[in-house]
């Protein structure tokens, strides 16, 4: 029988193979007949397992834990550091000091006790309208035209004067408003053409009364003589425009009470806008602003008739002001030329106050009366302290720096760290020390 050639090996001849040390032998075919092959069964194969090798680990451990010890004696000599927290003692220095606010400086000078001061000044005009509340009766006066007559023989010419009255046949009195020149009369035979001249006329009292038909006029001023009857006047239309009524009229304390009103909007107006156009930055104390009525007045006059009227005001304010930034530099400056050497001023405990004594807006000048106070506390050269505390372990680091800085420190805090620490590290940088203020 032809021996089976695989081209995978089943497991049982796989695992024979790997088992049998001798070659296989293959006997050479003599006869060149083919053998027809058979089809070849595929079985599952098996996964093959091989057995574990035992490695050897030492060599790993050894690496690691050489490692660890390098990087554990970097740390110790690396990670080290202490940190010392110093407080201070603070002691706090007031004083009282009178500074110039000054138009005319630029700079703050400590030694002539002067800051710089900037003039602010705004314009308000305000006009309103007010109602009258005066009582008045008013009527109104008839007038028309009247022709006046002259027929006087012998014929001459007659001038009145304005103001001349003539009364209606029904007795109103009426006057011209004009001065008044009648022609002569013509005088042809014994015929008579009389002179004539036209003129307006009021009525001498208000009302409807005058409001007349056309009538006949005399003058009343050439009764009893010889004029009397040869100069008269007629009318050929009504007389118009006469009434009687209640209106408003403008009274004196209508004229001021609108004054007071508006003068106090005006003026409070004219401070809004002098106080907008000064910043947060500058300090403008309350009676360092003024203001003054530059215009008041109206066109109506007192007894007007009218049911209103418009007055108008004009404010002008102005302000000294100064700048915070200044006060406190001069402020801070002043505090510092008075404490002792070595003696450091501590800022977050700077206070200022200050009110105005004198204030000349004009002038631009403003004396001030300043109140300073500060706590200040002895210079500590943190670095100095680092290089003297080199290796020193938490007792004599309290005494060096009490051999130090004595009782200009009124607290201090060790700490350590690594939590294996228990000395200063002898590296400056790994030493830190911080100042704190309570």
């Amino acid at each position: 029988m032809a021996k089976k050639i695989y081209d995978i090996k089943p497991p049982k001849v796989a695992k024979k193979t790997s088992v049998e040390s001798e070659p296989v032998k293959i006997k050479k075919v003599q006869s060149k007949k083919v053998v027809k092959e058979q089809p070849v069964q595929y079985q599952p194969v098996q996964p093959v397992f091989k057995e574990k090798s035992h490695v050897n680990r030492k060599p790993i451990l050894i690496g690691v834990l050489v490692f660890v010890v390098i990087f554990g004696v970097y740390l110790f000599f690396k990670l080290p550091k202490v940190d010392i927290t110093i407080w201070p003692k603070v002691e706090t220095l007031s004083f009282e000091q009178a500074i110039t606010a000054d138009k005319s400086a630029d700079l703050v000078n400590l030694e002539k006790a002067v800051i710089p001061a900037q003039y602010f000044q705004a314009t308000k005009t305000n006009s309103q309208d007010f109602p009258a509340t005066g009582n008045a009766s008013n009527e109104g006066k008839a007038s028309g035209t009247i022709t006046i007559y002259n027929k006087y023989d012998p014929p001459e010419s007659f001038t009145f004067k304005a103001g001349t009255r003539f009364i209606s046949d029904s007795g109103k009195l009426f006057v011209s408003l004009q001065k008044i020149v009648i022609p002569a009369a013509k005088k042809s035979g014994s015929k008579i053409t009389p002179g004539s001249v036209q003129v307006e006329v009021q009525a001498a009292e208000g009302g409807s009364d005058y409001n007349i038909a056309p009538a006949s006029f005399s003058i009343p001023g050439l009764k009893g003589t010889a004029y009397y009857y040869s100069i008269y006047a007629t009318s050929t239309s009504a007389m118009a425009g006469g009434y009687a009524g209640k209106v408003k009229k403008v009274t004196e304390d209508d004229i001021q009470g609108a004054k007071n009103v508006l003068t106090e909007k005006t003026t409070s107006d004219a401070m809004s806008d002098l106080k907008s156009q000064i910043s947060s930055d500058y300090v403008l104390l309350d009676n360092a602003a003024i203001s003054n009525v530059a215009e008041a007045s109206t066109q109506t006059k007192s007894g007007a008739i009218a049911d209103n009227f418009t007055y108008k005001v004009t404010v002008k304010a102005s302000a000294l002001v100064f700048k915070k930034s200044d006060i406190e530099q001069f402020g801070k400056n002043y505090i510092i030329s008075q404490i002792p050497n070595g003696k450091i001023l501590l800022d977050n405990t700077f206070k200022i106050d200050y009110s105005s004594s004198v204030v000349d807006i004009s002038g631009g000048k403003a004396t001030l009366n300043v109140n300073l106070s500060s706590g200040v506390y002895q210079n500590i050269d943190k670095n100095s302290v680092a290089l003297s505390l080199l290796g020193e372990n938490e007792n004599q680091i309290k005494t060096t720096i009490d051999n130090s800085l004595g009782d200009q420190a009124s607290k201090l805090k060790i700490k350590f760290w690594p939590f294996w620490v228990t000395k200063a590290p002898n590296s400056q940088k790994a030493i830190n020390v911080e100042l704190k203020f309570e």
